[in-house]
């Protein structure tokens, strides 16, 4: 059963900057509290506390955390060390820089439990399976002997969620759980935590960008910003009728709709790039297929300053094909063509210019940036590589590319670590432009931006096709986003592509029945969305929320 949260004074610091103001709030038994705000407000910050912990050059400054009748931060490190993975569970938003890549998934899951002594080994693992059953994981019995790098982003933080829910905890945090996962996925897993969250009585902070999830799953609200209470209400109240000027532009950026892009480009002539046949996997190839097969026989083309976006659920291939045309995996069959020329299948025997003109960006922020270096030298790297600059000339773009993805020239001085999820994103993104190439493969390059920080990318996106022509593979499971940049779009599902669609088809209909399924599975802003739908596919009916928190 779950257990009372009661944060008094929750005061943070790093140095002499104060991050987090003198926050409070209580949780009742069973409820969800949410924590919302853009990049940097300092959700994640609090919901670490919790378990009295603050990242390196942070320091807990003053207030009371209350668990039950544990003063959290008032325990040795022994107490806070047995209190997390057992009475309280953290489901980060990073699943990849969480895991060891050198263990198995399924060693890795039971760990808690058996660090608590909970369970027996045995038990563990049949637990784990049946957790990785209930979190519409494919191939339950067998996922847990694959390696973290066998399988997609969204399949590794459900496996996470599986690793935090092992042991029963009383008080789960959930920290942008969904951020990475397809929009049919992300039901699935909305309504397991949800099912976690009812029928054992867990007490839950969720942390999160995305307003119509936190609608779904939110009995209160708090909304911060620059590390102070904005507001804090019933969901349905701040969804209606928002207090607070800060609130509502949150609310209003949520609430953009479909954005249209700029004319299409012309595609007449060569492409940009051409893909054919292109099959790839993992694992040893026999007989010219993989062990592990993701995809097969995929074929488009893209024109000089398009934008073309590629949708479809965890799993179907979407990462693996940008990763393909970037050279990090080498195809098993297909050709790809860039302006008419053969691309080489492996990175290391590509050109120099090539590698300038192709760059990609990376799902995950935090495995993609050197912990040890900091962002000005980061970002310095590729102008010194590509474009020869000195260290003055380098220092001068260095502050304009932290302008142009809007973070402060500051910044240049620190590492990536102790950055939030999408200032390390918007870096990663930063760091692709200062190649200056002409395609940007984007993997889910606005899932960790919260949505005013999120637009602001798009209109970036959308500015960089105008004033340099660059083109764009836009692999995302935000159909909002992908409508917004996109001039058509390539529909993925398990490793084939199943139709393409151009921006001005998209209202025509029908289109082919799993793109529908997807578009209807694009969450809406409302309290009861999640419900309405899983009523409707007889997967379950609505369910009461239970008291408000304070």
């Amino acid at each position: 059963m779950g257990t009372r949260i009661e944060v008094e004074g929750l005061r943070i610091v790093a140095g002499a900057t104060i991050l987090v103001h003198d926050i409070g709030f209580v949780v009742e038994p069973g409820q969800v509290l949410a924590l919302i705000g853009e990049s940097g407000s300092g959700k994640t910050t609090i919901a670490l506390a919790l378990m009295g912990y603050a990242r390196r050059g942070c320091r807990i400054a003053g207030g009371r955390v209350c668990i039950g009748d544990t003063d959290v931060l008032a325990l040795p490190e022994s107490g806070k060390r047995a209190l997390r993975g057992r009475r309280m569970a953290y489901i980060a938003q990073s699943a990849a820089a969480s895991f060891n890549p050198s263990r198995r998934i399924l060693d890795q899951v039971v760990e808690p439990a058996l660090l608590h002594g909970v369970l027996e080994r045995a038990e563990a693992e049949r637990k784990a399976i049946e957790l990785f059953r209930e979190l519409a994981l494919p191939d339950p019995d067998s996922i847990g002997q694959r390696y973290p790098h066998e399988v997609s982003g969204g399949q590794l933080q459900r496996v996470m969620a599986a690793m935090a829910l092992i042991a029963d905890p009383e008080v789960v945090v959930f920290d942008e759980p969904t951020t990475a996962l397809d929009v049919t996925t992300q039901i699935e897993v909305l309504a397991a935590f949800r099912r976690v969250i009812r029928e054992r009585g867990v007490s839950a902070i969720y942390v999160s960008h995305d307003l119509a999830v936190v609608a779904q799953m939110a009995d209160h609200i708090l909304v911060l910003r620059q590390g102070r209470m904005r507001e804090c209400a019933g969901t349905a109240q701040i969804l209606a009728a928002p207090a607070d000027d800060y609130t509502r532009s949150l609310l209003d950026a949520a609430r953009v709709g479909e954005r249209a892009p700029d004319a299409p480009p012309a595609t007449a002539g060569t492409p940009l790039l051409e893909v054919a046949g292109l099959s790839a996997g993992y694992g040893r190839v026999r007989d010219g297929k993989p062990e592990f097969p993701v995809l097969a026989d995929v074929d488009f083309k893209l024109y000089r300053g398009q934008a073309i976006g590629v949708i479809g659920e965890s799993g179907s291939g979407k990462s693996t094909l940008a990763r393909c045309i970037a050279g990090l995996i080498a195809p098993v069959a297909g050709t790809i063509h860039f302006e008419g020329k053969a691309l080489p299948g492996e990175l290391a025997r590509r050109d120099r210019e090539t590698l300038r003109r192709v760059q990609i960006v990376f799902q995950h922020a935090d495995t993609a940036l050197n912990p040890a270096h900091t962002v000005g030298r980061i970002l310095e790297r590729p102008l010194a590589f590509f474009h020869g600059m000195d260290a003055a000339a380098r220092r001068r773009r260095v502050a304009e590319l932290l302008d142009l993805v809007k973070l402060p020239a500051a910044l240049a001085d620190r590492t990536s670590v102790g950055l939030s999820g999408g200032q390390k994103q918007r870096i990663n993104l930063a760091r692709a432009l200062a190649a200056q190439p002409d395609l940007i493969l984007c993997d889910e390059v606005t899932s960790a931006l919260d949505p005013v920080v999120a637009a602001a990318i798009l209109d970036l996106i959308a500015e960089l096709r105008r004033e340099v022509n660059a083109s764009y593979l836009f692999i995302s499971h935000d159909m909002h986003s992908v409508h917004a940049v996109c001039d058509s779009i390539v529909v993925m599902r398990h490793g084939r592509k199943l139709a393409q669609i151009a921006r001005e088809d998209h209202a025509r209909g029908p289109h082919h029945p799993y793109y529908e399924q997807l578009a209807r599975s694009v969450p809406e802003l409302r309290t009861g969305w999640l419900d309405d739908v899983l009523a409707a596919s007889g997967r379950g009916a609505r369910a009461p929320t239970g008291e408000a928190a304070s």
